[in-house]
């Protein structure tokens, strides 16, 4: 079967219109919080958080599907692929702070593979976005398992919240887990439990 071969290209560019009201918005906001924002230190600052939040979430001008249809190879290799400790860093929707940790993929292949980058791609384009944790692990999943069409698909995240850490409860060590299964991975214990034991490390 032969695969089309759709171009991925990473963007780091600004907008400058984009830069220009999200800087004057950053201004606002420093002034109301009580701020100088004539002062040496802060000049920059509203430009500089604007192109930060754009590359921070620049996720919302990626396709995840076309990523991973730009290495998509057919092979008959017919195990488990896991690609694992994949650092997240995503955006809490509710409060617009971050949160963190990493994230572990693994699919069954049903006649394709994909090239390994690309997994990291798609965990990348989706946290790269506002969101919670549990919308995250489930978007993931759903990507490869619409785009390659796996046996199985089995995602793990485990972040921490700067929301409970820095604010609310202020439980500094506190770690959220989610998961999410299709396929061989939901209909097969013994299959969910390979995944798991192939992590190397107990889960949170």
């Amino acid at each position: 079967m032969e695969i089309d071969d759709f171009s991925y290209q990473r963007n780091d560019t600004y907008n400058p219109q984009q830069v220009e009201k999200l800087g004057g918005l950053y201004k606002q906001i420093l002034s109301v919080l009580g701020e100088d924002t004539a002062r040496d230190g802060l000049l920059k600052t509203p430009e500089r958080v604007a192109k930060a939040m754009l590359f921070l979430t620049q996720g919302y001008q990626q396709d995840p599907h076309q990523i991973i249809r730009s290495a998509m190879f057919e092979e008959k290799y017919s195990q488990m692929v896991i690609v694992k400790d994949i650092e997240v860093f995503s955006f809490c929707e509710h409060h617009l702070l971050p949160f963190f940790g990493k994230a572990h993929v693994a699919y069954i292949p049903n006649g394709h593979i994909i090239g390994l980058s690309k997994i990291a791609r798609v965990v990348d384009a989706y946290s790269r976005r506002l969101q919670v944790q549990e919308r995250l692990t489930n978007q993931i999943k759903d990507c490869i398992q619409e785009t390659l069409n796996p046996l199985g698909v089995a995602v793990v995240i485990e972040a921490q919240h700067m929301c409970m850490m820095m604010r609310g409860v202020e439980k500094q060590e506190s770690c959220t887990t989610t998961s999410a299964f299709t396929g061989l991975f939901m209909k097969s214990n013994a299959t969910r439990a390979e995944f798991i034991n192939l992590l190397g490390k107990p889960l949170h």
